[in-house]
């Protein structure tokens, strides 16, 4: 029986590499942790540090990410306001540094990001881009090889602690499950995540989530054949051990739930009044 998990997904990382510095916000909530999390990263040779995930606009947090120049590159793993509403102001900051992000709406000095975008000669890491659209359309990972080291940046594909949600119509649990089928794969590599602490093992993190999704996906299905008719009713029904202030993000998922079961032409649920 799946239940409110407020645990990490795996076994905390015994620190970052040395070329990895964590910026965390001050923006703690419900859905943000402890606040999101900027990674600035300083690979050994490298000209300059690259910025993952600027944050929030706030001022002095954005201080402390122009604190670390030379910076040469911000990069975003999606859209959400907790970790793009520093963007802009950050990109002043820093006096035009290229903010690059899948969304061209979050795209600031360069072509937005696609699936075959690698770091730019001269970044001193390797940098490879890591298609995981689900919690939101605009979905990425990095993955990052520098001085004989790997770490996956998961945004909130993987959180630190807790699961994440999966922000319907915008989200999709089908490739939610696709992109945690891959990062499974991520075996031994720490996975950064953009809120909660570092994991030691992205691909074991991953396996709980795919078998935490699949779970909640089976109390969904008994949901609608005992009788709920709406997906705030689903709501009521699996996610009644989880304080009722997540409930909104918690329909969210409801709703990528049945529109996935729906697809999927699970009987009894094709039907099922949504709004």
């Amino acid at each position: 029986m799946a239940g409110h998990v407020t645990a990490p997904a795996a076994a905390l990382a015994d620190g970052l590499p040395g070329w990895v510095t964590l910026l965390r916000a001050p923006n703690p909530g419900p859905m943000t942790l402890d606040g999101t999390n900027t990674w600035v990263l300083r690979p050994p040779g490298g000209k300059h540090s690259i910025v993952i995930d600027p944050g929030p606009d706030d001022a002095g947090h954005l201080a402390r990410i122009a604190a670390h120049t030379p910076v040469g590159l911000a990069l975003v793993t999606h859209g959400h306001p907790d970790h793009t509403d520093g963007v802009r102001r950050l990109h002043e900051l820093l006096d035009g540094v290229p903010v690059l992000a899948v969304d061209p709406a979050h795209t600031i000095g360069g072509a937005p990001l696609t699936g075959s975008w690698t770091a730019p000669a001269g970044a001193g890491c390797r940098i490879e881009l890591v298609p995981t659209p689900g919690h939101t359309g605009d979905s990425v990972c990095f993955l990052v090889e520098c001085a004989g080291e790997r770490v996956v940046f998961t945004g909130d594909t993987i959180l630190g602690r807790g699961t994440t949600v999966v922000a319907h119509p915008d989200g999709d649990l089908g490739d939610y499950l696709a992109s945690l089928e891959l990062l499974s794969t991520y075996r031994g590599i720490p996975a950064l995540p953009g809120h909660g602490p570092a994991l030691a093992d992205c691909g074991v993190a991953a396996d709980f989530y795919l078998a935490h999704r699949r779970a909640r996906l089976d109390q969904v299905r008994a949901a609608v054949a005992g009788g709920a008719s709406t997906a705030l009713e689903v709501v009521a029904r699996v996610y009644a051990d989880v304080d009722r202030a997540l409930w909104p993000a918690a329909e969210w998922s409801v709703r990528a739930q049945l529109a996935y079961l729906a697809r999927e032409s699970d009987p009894g649920v094709g039907g099922l009044d949504q709004p």
